[in-house]
């Protein structure tokens, strides 16, 4: 497991160095309001322990995460009264990640609230009617034999 060298934005608001509205804390993770939202309640839910990437969080540590993301869909459910989430992670830099420290985003969802789907990321690629079932079991098949 390789952690961050420098504190992250988010260490400090776990110790609370910064300020910020926590909704939720649990023994190893805390969820706290984005300040800068998509929709209202827009909350992100992060680990104690400052890693980067999902792999590199050890499994007893991303089973509690995950439970801190219930806890926080639970109470903003319950606030909002909506049923719907995206909950999104964007793993690494290159996937969008802006503050290099493992995070979920929990959003909730209404009807008509103007987001969209994973579709909308990337808007260009061609959708074809038909799923390419030989491609995809290439594509598994190579993957598998990569992993070995």
């Amino acid at each position: 497991m390789r952690t961050l060298v420098e504190q992250t934005l988010f260490e400090r608001i776990i110790s609370e160095e910064i300020p910020a509205n926590f909704i939720a804390r649990g023994d190893d993770w805390s969820a706290f309001l984005d300040v800068f939202p998509r929709r209202p309640g827009h909350t992100l839910v992060v680990p104690h322990l400052p890693v980067m990437r999902l792999i590199d969080l050890p499994i007893n540590n991303l089973a509690s995460l995950m439970k801190g993301v219930q806890i926080t869909q639970r109470k903003l459910k319950k606030y909002f009264g909506n049923e719907d989430f995206s909950v999104v992670l964007h793993d690494g830099p290159i996937a969008g990640q802006e503050i290099h420290h493992l995070h979920f985003h929990v959003i909730p969802r209404q009807k008509d609230d103007g987001g969209q789907t994973l579709l909308s990321m990337w808007p260009e690629t061609k959708q074809s009617s038909q799923p390419d079932f030989a491609g995809l079991a290439s594509l598994c098949s190579a993957i598998g034999g990569a992993n070995k």
